[in-house]
């Protein structure tokens, strides 16, 4: 009896590894990880709402990523992975630290003052046509009229969501002011994204690479709010340290896990068509939780944004030369 308990234990054992290899392969799988991307980063912008207010934004980026690195440090400790890399590699995760995030996410913490989360995410998705400029001005990759075709019309988009800041132009325009800064985050994270593909030359692995880089992120954030002279400070509320939580574990972790595994997978261009889709996600929670309000020249505008960007990505018009 007790041979054929082992031997129904064993067989039990086996099926369940079995059986847990598989979902995890569904869950590592290209379409999984882009819809992980989609969903987790379409919710964070209205998460971002609730860390504004109390805790300046440095501090707020400095709790999200730490948190974060922390987490992967914990999770590669236990796992035993490798974690010793040279002085090059790590000037490079610093780099990516500071730009990814974070001045990218102060950027983004800050422009989400004036703007709604859904204005911010629309945004954010012109990342995809600056990451193909910048490729083009840090690895010589080629751009096509298609390309030049689909910024102009993401251009044009901007302009009509804007238009009626734009018409009543004052240096005071708070509506303007977000856009300037969430256009600078948006350079912030396409430069991120350029030292993200630099340091695959280097082979190291996401998890390894995230941990550090947001805590180097994490950190460079702290210096800037002790700079200038700002008070550490942490909102005990319900809302503040949920969202926190959130934006730490689905936020960073995961979602640019994923990401950062997609952009080696399948490519910067094709892993950056992530964010055509999340602002649609974004749109959807702003409507009903932010009574975010529709005109037809804003329907307009992020029509031709979205159209602008699939235009640009729609053919394999970015080749190496």
């Amino acid at each position: 009896m007790r041979n054929n308990s082992s031997i129904c234990g064993i067989i039990t054992t086996l099926f369940f590894i079995q059986k847990l290899h598989l979902v995890m392969a569904f869950i590592m799988s290209t379409p999984v990880l882009y819809a992980l991307c989609v969903l987790i980063w379409g919710s964070t912008w209205f998460a971002i709402e609730f860390q504004l207010g109390v805790v300046p934004h440095e501090y707020s980026s400095f709790y999200r990523f730490g948190l974060a690195s922390l987490l992967l440090f914990a999770f590669c400790w236990f796992k035993k992975l490798p974690m010793r890399y040279g002085l090059l590699q790590h000037a490079w995760l610093i780099l990516m630290g500071i730009t990814f995030f974070g001045l990218n996410y102060l950027l983004v913490y800050e422009a989400q003052e004036y703007l709604t989360s859904a204005m911010a995410s629309v945004i954010f998705s012109a990342v995809l046509i600056v990451n193909i400029f910048n490729s083009w001005l840090f690895f010589k990759a080629k751009i096509t009229a298609r390309v030049i075709i689909g910024s102009a019309l993401g251009l044009l988009g901007m302009v009509m969501i804007f238009w009626n800041e734009l018409t009543d132009f004052t240096l005071e325009n708070a509506k303007l002011y977000g856009l300037l800064i969430a256009l600078l985050g948006v350079l912030c994270a396409s430069i991120g994204n350029m030292v993200s593909v630099q340091t695959q030359k280097y082979d190291m692995p996401v998890i390894q690479m995230n941990a550090y880089a947001m805590g180097y992120g994490s950190l460079f954030s702290l210096m800037v709010g002790i700079v200038q002279g700002k008070t550490l400070i942490f909102d005990m509320t319900p809302g503040y340290t949920i969202s926190l939580i959130y934006l730490s574990v689905f936020g960073s972790v995961l979602a640019f896990g994923a990401y950062l595994t997609l952009l080696r997978r399948i490519g910067i261009h094709k892993a950056t068509y992530a964010v055509v889709l999340f602002p649609a996600v974004a749109l959807i929670i702003s409507t009903f939780f932010e009574d975010f309000v529709w005109t037809w020249i804003i329907a307009g505008g992020i029509l031709l944004i979205g159209l602008g960007n699939v235009f640009v990505i729609n053919r394999e018009d970015i080749k190496k030369k």
